[in-house]
């Protein structure tokens, strides 16, 4: 599930020149096209889409760098909010 919502707003917002359907899950997302300006914009489509707010400290080119990361780093910080 996350996953896929993951996928879909990577194909609204990524403007990707390859479909994110066809990414693997660990491939570097900005050597497949991903910008720095597409990745602010996926971070606030997924803040959205998941009712969540990005820390600061989750705010880097790691969290972005593949599909597995930013579930990962969206995993972390549902964790993060219950636990507060």
């Amino acid at each position: 599930m996350m996953n896929d919502t993951i996928r879909i707003l990577l194909a609204k917002v990524g403007n990707l020149p390859v479909g994110a359907d066809e990414i693997n899950k660990d491939a570097d997302l900005y050597a497949c096209g991903l910008t720095s300006f597409a990745s602010v914009q996926l971070m606030l489509a997924l803040e959205e889409a998941f009712d969540i707010e990005f820390p600061d400290h989750l705010l880097n080119r790691k969290s972005f760098a593949s599909i597995s990361a930013i579930e990962a780093t969206l995993r972390k910080i549902v964790e993060e909010q219950a636990a507060a």
